[in-house]
């Protein structure tokens, strides 16, 4: 594939990102597979969505909840760390088919959590930052995952968008740092990742037009909508 339609995916993903805080893994991994092959796709993500999430953080940097980040990013830094290293060791099939599951899962669950008034507390999204920061270590693909945990903790649009933003910036940089060491991030990975982070940065900006002009209930609706499309494409990816 040439770098045109790399970047127009690109620059959709990075809109979708925007709006709702994940997503644009879901549309872009595919693409960089088949243009890089799968072992250079997941740090050159890992590189973009660095860049994806910092142009997110700015757009939305007056409503980022930054004690929410703290506590998030305390255990999820170095989770993340840990799971870059043991990447290797674990069978991609079994855990695409957790992640698809209890991306699908969320949906009925968040509809609870927000029926019953349960929030999560700052405690609380410390100990996802871990399991989450662990995950992200290992699979490319795990935004979906923080959404339940900070829309619990009272957070939506702008704020949800920036406040995740930032605590997964913390994460990929973690991980990117990780490659590094392995390895497994020489110069021209970073360069391509670079180059594809631009094109999310782009969709960042693109996205507050479209969020800014939603409500809330059309915001959370959106979202359960993109969870089982995550899901539903973890579990493809698991069998097919």
């Amino acid at each position: 594939m040439t770098w045109l339609p790399i970047l127009l995916v690109g620059l959709a993903a990075g809109t979708l990102g925007g709006i709702v805080g994940f997503g644009g893994t879901t549309i872009l991994m595919p693409v960089l597979v088949l243009s890089f092959g799968p072992k250079a796709a997941v740090p050159i993500m890992a590189i973009a969505a660095v860049l994806g999430n910092l142009s997110r953080v700015a757009v939305w940097w007056k409503a980022v909840s930054w004690p929410a980040v703290a506590a998030y990013s305390i255990a999820a830094v170095p989770a993340a760390a840990l799971g870059a290293h043991v990447m290797v060791a674990l069978d991609p099939f079994i855990l695409d088919l957790i992640l698809g599951i209890f991306f699908i899962a969320m949906i009925p669950l968040r509809r609870w959590f927000l029926e019953k008034g349960w929030r999560v507390s700052l405690a609380g999204l410390a100990l996802a930052g871990g399991a989450i920061g662990f995950l992200t270590g290992i699979v490319a693909n795990t935004g979906p995952i923080n959404t339940p945990f900070f829309l619990a903790h009272g957070l939506v649009r702008g704020a949800f968008v920036g406040t995740e933003a930032m605590g997964s910036l913390a994460m990929f940089t973690s991980k990117s740092v990780a490659f590094r060491e392995l390895g497994a991030l020489p110069d021209d990975i970073i360069m391509k990742g670079l180059i594809v982070g631009s094109s999310l940065m782009a969709g960042s900006w693109i996205a507050k037009q479209f969020l800014q002009k939603m409500d809330e209930s059309q915001f959370r609706g959106l979202m359960d909508i993109l969870l089982f499309v995550a899901g539903a494409s973890m579990l493809a990816g698991a069998f097919f």
